[in-house]
């Protein structure tokens, strides 16, 4: 069964947007072109100057380094992979769905049009189109990504399961991204700059106030403190006498493969694990602070949500 559940998410990375376009062409007829192009799938060269932006893209940042990557290879090779827009209310006018590197991109190295798809889509299926193209993607920001599966959540009432077979991602990376949410808007600023880690966020996130969380938050910063750090900074802040009673003994001796697989775990399910072994035997133990936590692991572990 847990294969099989793998296979589909697999499936589903990388025909999102398909899962989403219309099953069957939509009637534009008061757009020729378009209806041509609806019809037989080929793409059409579009002016630039013909295209506007999408009102509905969620990332906030374009990494204007690789955009001049891009640049450079649409300058040699041309666009490989058409965009995707959809057609305006005024004839010869198209707003852009997928595709807003690209097109950046040639306008910056002086191209006159680009291959693009046009399919007629409402405001709604743009706005989810977009929304599941740039989580597809690896390079937004853990903001920009938390953000995303928020405005899933609000405006298209998916679950957390549903999001991740929609994104092809695992249901507890959907739960860690959302729960960065809690972080105080200086430490989501911190997050979304790089200036803190995914890792670090996580670990700051099982601090019990807004407050608390901002002046830890600091501290990594000032002392540059790794994502490892950190999380013992962050249990010595909730549990301070387990912390003088840690210093008073000496440090348990971890195997490197064991500590492995604690690392392994911690960054899957976003939560503190230990990992006692004797010779092969032992057990496993995860902590939890409330019931997203709970249900991430019990989605993990193949349960029910």
């Amino acid at each position: 069964m847990a294969t099989a559940t793998a296979d589909a998410k697999r499936r589903a990375l990388g025909k999102g947007l398909e899962s989403l376009l219309p099953a069957r062409p939509a009637v534009v007829p008061q757009i020729a072109a378009t209806a041509a192009v609806e019809s037989n799938g080929k793409p059409l060269e579009i002016p630039l100057d013909q295209i506007e932006r999408n009102p509905f893209q969620t990332r906030t940042r374009f990494d204007d380094s690789k955009l001049a990557e891009l640049a450079s290879s649409i300058a040699a090779t041309g666009v490989v992979q058409p965009i995707l827009v959809r057609p305006l209310d005024m004839p010869g006018r198209y707003q852009l769905i997928a595709g807003e590197r690209r097109w950046l991109a040639s306008r910056r190295v002086g191209k006159s049009t680009i291959p693009a798809i046009v399919r007629q889509v409402s405001d709604e299926q743009t706005l989810e189109i977009t929304i599941v193209e740039n989580l597809q993607r690896a390079d937004l920001n853990p903001m920009e990504q938390a953000r995303a599966y928020q405005r899933l959540s609000q405006q298209f009432h998916l679950t957390q399961e549903q999001m991740a077979t929609r994104t092809g991602k695992e249901r507890a990376s959907v739960a860690n991204f959302l729960r960065l949410l809690k972080l105080p808007e200086t430490v989501q600023a911190k997050v979304e700059t790089g200036e803190l880690s995914f890792g670090h966020a996580r670990a700051l996130l099982s601090l019990d106030s807004a407050e608390v969380m901002a002046s830890a938050a600091q501290k990594v910063l000032a002392l540059s403190l790794s994502v490892r750090q950190t999380e013992t900074y962050v249990q010595g802040l909730i549990n301070p006498e387990a912390k003088q009673k840690k210093a008073d003994k000496p440090e348990r001796e971890v195997d490197p493969n064991v500590r492995e697989a604690e690392d392994k775990l911690r960054r899957t399910l976003g939560l503190k694990v230990q990992i006692e072994d004797k010779k092969g035997k032992g057990r496993v133990i995860i902590e939890y602070s409330g019931l997203e936590d709970f249900d991430a692991i019990l989605s993990a572990l193949g349960g029910e949500e």
